[in-house]
This record gives C-alpha cells, sequence and structure tokens, in this order.
C-alpha cells in the first residue's frame, strides 16, 4: 500500500477550516459536492487522513481525495483553496 499525502501547506488550511468551524463546500476529485462544517481532522484505520464533516451526518472525507475546499463563511481567514 502506498500513502498518499497533500502538502503540509494544504493541510494547514484545512486545520484553520476546523479550528475556526467553517462552513465548507468540498469538491472531490471524482467531481462530488459535499456541503457542511469542517469539524477535525482524523486518521483512518487505513492510516489514512480524513476531515471531518458535520452535513445530515458525519462525513469522513480521504484528504488526498480534495479537488477544492470553498469556505462558505463571511470575512473568513481565506475562500478557496485548490488541491491539483
Amino acid at each position: 500500500m502506498t500513502q498518499d499525502i497533500i502538502s503540509c501547506e494544504l493541510h494547514d488550511f484545512v486545520e484553520v477550516a476546523c479550528m475556526y468551524g467553517y462552513q465548507v463546500r468540498l469538491t472531490l476529485k471524482n467531481g462530488h459536492t459535499i456541503e457542511g462544517k469542517a469539524i477535525d481532522i482524523v486518521t483512518s484505520v487505513e492510516k489514512s487522513e480524513c476531515l471531518v464533516i458535520d452535513s445530515d451526518t458525519r462525513q469522513h472525507i480521504d484528504l488526498t481525495e480534495l479537488a477544492k475546499m470553498q469556505v462558505l463563511n463571511p470575512n473568513a481567514k481565506f475562500s478557496e483553496v485548490k488541491f491539483d
């Protein structure tokens, strides 16, 4: 198994989104979008890092599957990050 990771700079943006509890719209590499509140970053059983999003239910999104993260809160520290 090869372990993919994202850059430290991109990881920092995800951490900031969690720290402030931002409402985010995630665009995944497969084209799907997910909206919800950024809660935390956790390590899965498979040892991949996942963003915990609280929408209708809590979802774990593998950080390596992210293509774009948009912050929906006004006056946020940043508005959009591309993971490509």
